[in-house]
């Protein structure tokens, strides 16, 4: 067990779907007002998700924060076909079944959040309700959906350019030969975090130092955090993470039965303002305009976070914490 600000965070493996999985725990197990499910982002871990873990087990919540797939101290399997939407929500539903747990509130960010909106997709009936955070429902790069589909891999080629880090991460080796090697983790990580995904900053492939300085961090990044994400990084290299992007297309492909499902669940989105997945083509305007409310009929709430980046669960730890709560107490039992 770790103490971090006053919380007790618990750790275990458990087997899950034929991979070791290793998961974080705070907060009641009994008598909670029920579990919220943290499904962390690229290049994150549970630890990502430590102040909301604290935050809600206070207020009466088991919060279960997993190293998804790939990440951290959980199975990271050599082929990058097995890192498909499918894998991963067959990890989190089996995680589930592990724990004992019916049904949960799910909180995602990046592509922790894309697996939430495919968990609500293909298991809707585990799902008490969801809080996404920076990635809105967008149907393109979850499921190929007519004759004029574009694989994503496609678009973001034509849109960006080769060199858009969604492109260069599509041959298997090498991103992680170079600008993504373990070697580089702790100083890419503090870049990443300070700079990255961003108010218009993706992750260029040179990131240098008088462009991105990363002297001095932001309040809300510590020493600690930087260390204890490098050395994790460091240990396991960044390839489970990046397999993630290479199966953009194929996850479009095995979607393709959901192509015009709706997301069935009660629903809060929170973004920041500066979040760059926000700022793609179409997006402000398919969230604000009603395209996003009818793919997500049970749509409740869209936030935008003035001045906030993409690390919202970091840069704005207290007030995510709030909003998830302010929505997720709705559907709590009485205790």
């Amino acid at each position: 067990m770790t103490s971090m600000e006053g919380a007790v965070i618990r750790h275990r493996t458990v087997e899950v779907n034929d991979i070791s999985m290793h998961v974080a725990e705070a907060g009641p197990e009994g008598h909670s007002k029920g579990t919220v499910l943290f499904l962390h982002g690229f290049p994150e871990l549970w630890y990502t998700w430590r102040h909301q873990m604290e935050n809600l087990a206070a207020r009466g919540y088991h919060c279960v924060a997993p190293d998804l797939r790939g990440y951290g101290g959980t199975t990271a399997p050599s082929d990058v076909e097995s890192y498909t939407a499918f894998h991963i929500v067959g990890d989190i539903v089996a995680l589930l079944n592990t724990l004992g747990l019916a049904k949960v509130f799910v909180v995602g960010h990046d592509w922790g959040a894309l697996i939430a909106w495919y968990v609500c997709l293909f298991r809707p009936d585990r799902v008490t309700a969801l809080v996404n955070t920076s990635l809105a429902f967008i149907r393109n790069i979850i499921a190929r959906n007519g004759p004029g589909f574009v694989k994503p891999t496609d678009y973001f080629n034509r849109a960006y350019g080769p060199d858009y880090y969604m492109c260069r991460f599509q041959e298997p080796g090498v991103a992680e030969a170079r600008q993504f090697a373990p070697a580089h983790a702790r100083r890419l990580l503090r870049q990443i975090m300070c700079h990255c995904f961003s108010h218009g900053v993706a992750c260029e492939e040179e990131m240098h130092d008088n462009k991105y300085p990363t002297s001095t961090l932001p309040p809300w990044l510590t020493e600690e955090d930087v260390d204890y994400f490098g050395a994790e990084f460091e240990r396991t290299g960044f390839t489970g993470g990046i397999n993630y992007y290479r199966n953009l297309d194929r996850n479009c492909e095995l979607a393709a039965a959901w192509a015009d499902a709706k997301v069935q669940v009660p629903t809060k989105y929170v973004v920041g303002e500066g979040e760059i997945t926000y700022h793609f083509e179409g997006v402000r305007e398919y969230i604000h305009g009603g395209g996003f409310k009818e793919d997500v009929p049970l749509l409740e709430e869209v936030v935008v976070l003035p001045g906030a980046g993409h690390f919202i669960q970091l840069e704005r730890a207290q007030e995510v914490s709030d909003h998830i709560y302010d929505f997720i107490i709705k559907f709590s039992p009485p205790t």
